[in-house]
């Protein structure tokens, strides 16, 4: 059985998701160049949330206090993930390097589940986790025995990233996906507007090409990015979905070798390849529905 024409239209909205995510780690870094990272990151996320609030704002007609309460924590959540990932953003010597870790959060989620809400993980996270482990070690190891602190920002990163999702699937019963995403980009907005006078100095001024990676991360890699992914997830299966979005930190390492000029070592490459296993194996229920279906 072919491919459905939806179901294609899906898969390929979904591909140019985690292309255009891959591409905000280029807008990011190349902001970074004279924006400090955690006020560049509020004030995209501020935007961005103001963005999807207009274009979603019939579905925030009835929303209940209760709800708002729950989306708004999710939010101060997530942008305690995101400070970290803006932080190793900014002094990571490899961004590839830093994107395979950021996507070990993918791998824990259902581990954070389990003591979370009392969830049992499929057998193959167990499996999943010590490929990721050693992965992770290769790549942390890959340039001799050194050590980056993004590295491991992006893996606290990843860390709250899990807790953060699981908190998100609970709300996302709750409350349309657009009018959750808007509200945890906007809480997390504020809230890093708030942590970063404490922190690091803003910037009375900036260039014209910096303002316009900063336009590019903002509408195009954050609001952009979040509504095709809306309109591609309720297309198709969660299978499907699941399975395309592990693509994000492959194209970021591509994107970074073409625009950085990156390199990796043979051990890093290892390292990626063995987070990438791992990713797969932890959705491997997935994974095997997509390839039935491509089968058929």
């Amino acid at each position: 059985m072919s491919t459905s024409p939806s179901l294609l239209k899906a898969e390929l909205i979904l591909v140019s998701v985690t292309i255009i995510a891959a591409f905000g780690w280029i807008f990011s870094k190349e902001a970074l160049a004279e924006l400090p990272p955690i006020f560049f990151l509020g004030v995209r996320f501020v935007i961005a949330g103001i963005v999807l609030f207009f274009v979603g704002a019939r579905f925030f007609k009835g929303i209940r206090w209760q709800d708002l309460k729950g989306a708004t924590m999710v939010g101060a959540v997530m942008s305690i993930a995101m400070m970290f990932w803006i932080v190793g953003l900014d002094q990571v010597s490899n961004i590839g390097v830093g994107a395979f870790i950021n996507s070990l959060g993918v791998i824990l989620v259902p581990v954070f589940a389990r003591f979370m809400f009392k969830e049992r993980p499929a057998r193959s996270i167990w499996i999943a986790l010590p490929i990721a482990v050693i992965g992770l070690g290769c790549l942390a190891l890959g340039n001799g025995v050194s050590f980056e602190w993004a590295q491991g920002f992006f893996l606290v990163s990843a860390i709250t990233f899990a807790f953060q999702f699981n908190l998100l699937t609970r709300m996302s019963t709750k409350l349309h996906v657009l009018v959750l995403t808007a509200i945890q980009l906007f809480t997390a907005g504020v809230v890093m507007l708030m942590v970063s006078p404490t922190i690091e100095e803003v910037p009375h001024s900036v260039s014209l090409p910096i303002v316009g990676w900063f336009l590019a991360s903002t509408l195009i890699a954050t609001s952009l990015r979040f509504l095709l992914q809306t309109y591609g997830q309720s297309l198709t299966p969660a299978s499907h979905a699941a399975v395309i979005m592990n693509l994000e930190p492959v194209w970021t390492a591509l994107l970074a070798a073409i625009w950085f000029s990156e390199t990796m070592t043979s051990l890093q490459l290892i390292g990626c390849a063995l987070i990438f296993s791992a990713m797969l194996v932890s959705k491997w229920s997935q994974v095997r529905a997509f390839l039935r279906r491509k089968t058929a």
